[in-house]
């Protein structure tokens, strides 16, 4: 049921209102761009969202009384993310996709219904749970690329870093560097191997909690949503349909005639998390290890030594440490830019301890 409009809403609603209309039009388009992407269920669900979104859609044009004369732009995150599902439909994009559901401004507005408020919470457990099945296929691999690439970028720029402090000259720096890629490399390879294997065998199942079960009551029985979290889930559309009633049922039943088990039930349909295959995981994190260890040691293999190779090291590995880090904040849902500052500040954090340490071994062996 419809929240009832206001007699004569102000300018600022109208413009709250007309704000939230645009971005419902673009949240619709980028499901149905990732939709494009997909195939079988997943884009079934996809679509699914995107009608959702075309009902909130409808809300808004009802109180605004027809189609507004103007329209402001979308919201920034939204448009981006209309972007990137344009050109990449990738894990990425499910991912930011699942944090901007998770800070809906329905909660707090008094003519969004009850049920758009628990639309827009279902919403962030079925986008979650499309993107957990791109995160368990890159788990491993991802895992072992970013671990690998940042030890081989923190460590090997504080080894050359420490050693170039004591005034060793640029053939015994190179050497270093090399020894400690070599090192690392094979020890970040056989480690993950034995980490990986020991998951596999002792991981235990994680089953993830539909945290929106307070707002199940507000659901609408003939089209919700509810439904599509256990088709992400893996259930087929019966299956899934049949349990979205049964839950919406005994929520809206008494609490006392609640089973038990209704505020701690498990999902049997949950997998068990996948870590990755163990060769592939050491490979990966061999290589990715490798490839960046390397990069402290580029000044050196082209010639340069002292200042200007301690410098053109440190922007080398500064660039490299912002691209991993924001790989992971796009992964995770989370701001970019925060992880790769966070990458920064622990990879140069490392390289300044390690130089002042070679500092005070250089005066010491000098004095």
């Amino acid at each position: 049921m419809p929240a009832p409009a206001p007699a004569q809403p102000s300018p600022r609603e109208r413009r709250r209102w007309t704000r939230y209309l645009v971005n419902e039009r673009a949240e619709a388009r980028v499901y149905r761009e990732l939709a494009q992407r997909r195939q079988g269920e997943e884009r079934a669900i996809l679509l699914a969202l995107a009608d959702a979104e075309g009902r909130h859609e409808q809300h808004w044009l009802t109180l605004l009384g027809g189609e507004p004369r103007s329209l402001p732009r979308a919201s920034i995150g939204t448009r981006t993310l209309g972007w990137m599902a344009s050109r990449f439909g990738s894990i990425f994009v499910l991912a930011l996709a699942q944090n901007a559901e998770d800070r809906s401004p329905y909660d707090d507005d008094p003519h969004a219904t009850p049920a758009m408020r628990a639309d827009e919470k279902v919403h962030r457990e079925v986008v979650r749970g499309l993107a957990a099945r791109g995160r368990r296929q890159l788990s491993g691999t991802f895992r072992a690329a970013v671990f690998g690439a940042n030890d081989g970028l923190v460590s090997n720029l504080a080894l050359v870093m420490g050693i170039g402090a004591t005034g060793a000259p640029p053939q015994l720096v190179l050497f270093s560097g090399i020894a400690g890629l070599l090192a690392g490399a094979l020890s970040m390879g056989a480690g993950e191997y034995v980490s990986v294997r020991s998951q596999r065998e002792l991981l235990a199942a994680t089953e993830p909690g539909l945290d929106a079960a307070e707002v199940l009551p507000d659901l609408d029985l003939d089209a919700n949503e509810l439904a599509l979290v256990y088709r992400s889930r893996g259930l087929s559309e019966i299956e899934a349909q049949e349990r979205a009633q049964r839950t919406i049922a005994q929520a809206k039943a008494p609490a006392s005639d609640r089973p038990l088990s209704y505020r701690h039930r498990s999902d049997a349909t949950e997998s068990h998390e996948i870590v990755g295959d163990a060769w592939r995981a050491a490979l990966s994190s061999f290589l990715f290890f490798a490839s960046g260890a390397i990069i402290p040691v580029l000044p050196w293999i082209f010639g340069l030594a002292g200042l200007p190779a301690v410098l053109l090291a440190l922007l080398l590995v500064g660039i490299a440490l912002m691209l991993t880090g924001a790989g992971v904040g796009l992964l995770s849902g989370t701001a970019p830019l925060q992880r790769g500052l966070r990458q920064l500040l622990i990879g140069y954090g490392a390289a300044a301890v390690t130089y002042m340490l070679g500092l005070l071994f250089d005066v010491t062996l000098g004095g």
